[in-house]
């Protein structure tokens, strides 16, 4: 039974705002339809079935995923389109990924002719089809390969059976904000998009889909001539992070971790019933400052570090005092992580608690 209000949580508790929530959701949908753009979420944030299928009903195209777990998870959702934004391959994973196939269409972006002839195999194998998006790398150096290589991968994987070419994939996960540099970048980023598909139509390759985007860079998508798809994860809850990339302001932060004040022992600081087992270890972004969320009730507070349990907190230029049993909210610096860690999180409206989720697809990195 769920407790009616917050304060009777018992902590560290992983909230999310449902006002808030929503709103990221619609703004998001408006903002792709109004600009013609296929809105195919990442789920890697949220990894609950339930809120993949309200990112559809308002209107998404699919669901993307990075693992075949998280495939199988978001099947309940029900979408009539999974993207596998990973270049997956080894035998057991391909006979599940052919498995969800049977099921939903699915297609997978990939980087090398390697990962194409194991998944035509697995598909011819399985009598099912994967759509290909070929994923180059346009400044991100992680995955993908050059632009000048694209061509030659589409003519690979449009001559191999159980495969349809699809289109193209980037990710411009190297644009960290919308400042001056970022947005310089970001141009770069449309230059490079824009000689990659002129060299593949002088080739006789036109895209169907060509898939791209992120939280920071989503309010930018319609700047890049001739993308038609973008998958943004983070909007829907939204972190630290990303209102520091300038992409959102922290009313647009609807997740943050409900803790306890459990030692005021050493002056000037107090410690969090929540440590690294609770909040991602990951840091800033932006910026050279080591601390890993913002607490709302006290901003100048510094979350400076942690141990498995304990979370440090210096309250040398903090707004306000606190003692043993107060409660503190913390807006994580990477809430994507945080969800992987928590197996329920709540949906609040103020302080009462509305619904709860399991966190279905946390844990599924295979």
């Amino acid at each position: 039974m769920l407790p009616e209000t917050i304060h009777e949580l018992d902590t560290p508790a992983l909230l999310i705002d449902l006002d808030i929530m929503e709103r990221n959701l619609t703004r998001m949908a408006s903002y792709a339809a109004g600009h013609g753009l296929r809105l195919r979420p990442h789920t890697k944030t949220h990894k609950i079935p339930a809120l993949g299928r309200r990112q559809l009903d308002l209107g998404a195209a699919g669901l993307t995923v990075a693992k075949v777990g998280e495939a199988e998870v978001m099947l309940s959702a029900a979408p009539h389109d999974l993207l596998v934004a990973y270049p997956t391959f080894g035998a057991r994973k391909l006979a599940r990924l052919v498995e969800v196939a049977r099921h939903t269409r699915v297609s997978m972006s990939i980087d090398s002719a390697f990962v194409a002839d194991e998944v035509s195999a697995a598909a011819a194998r399985a009598g099912v089809n994967i759509g290909i998006l070929v994923e180059s790398d346009l400044g991100m150096g992680r995955v993908g390969v050059a632009p000048a290589q694209v061509a030659a991968l589409i003519r690979h994987v449009s001559g191999l059976p159980g495969l349809e070419w699809d289109g193209i994939a980037f990710y411009p996960g190297h644009v960290k904000s919308l400042d001056a540099t970022g947005e310089a970048t970001l141009a770069q980023v449309a230059a490079t998009l824009d000689e990659l598909l002129s060299g593949l139509a002088r080739e006789g390759f036109v895209p169907r889909v060509v898939s791209g985007g992120s939280t920071p860079t989503w309010s930018r998508s319609h700047k890049l001539a001739g993308l038609n798809e973008i998958r943004p994860g983070t909007y829907i809850f939204n972190d630290r992070n990303t209102v520091l990339a300038g992409a959102c302001e922290w009313e647009d932060c609807a997740g943050s971790i409900l803790t306890t004040v459990v030692s005021t022992a050493v002056p000037g600081q107090m410690i969090i019933d929540g440590g690294s087992k609770t909040f991602s270890s990951d840091r800033l972004a932006i910026g050279s400052e080591v601390s890993f969320g913002r607490l709302t009730e006290a901003p100048s507070a510094v979350f400076t570090r942690m141990n498995e349990e304990h979370g440090y907190v210096d309250l040398a230029e903090a707004e306000r005092g606190f003692k043993v049993g107060d409660k503190a909210r913390v807006i994580p610096n990477h809430i994507c992580v945080c969800m992987n860690l928590h197996e329920e999180v709540y949906g609040v409206r103020g302080d009462r608690v509305e619904t709860s989720w399991k966190v279905e697809g946390r844990g599924k990195l295979q």
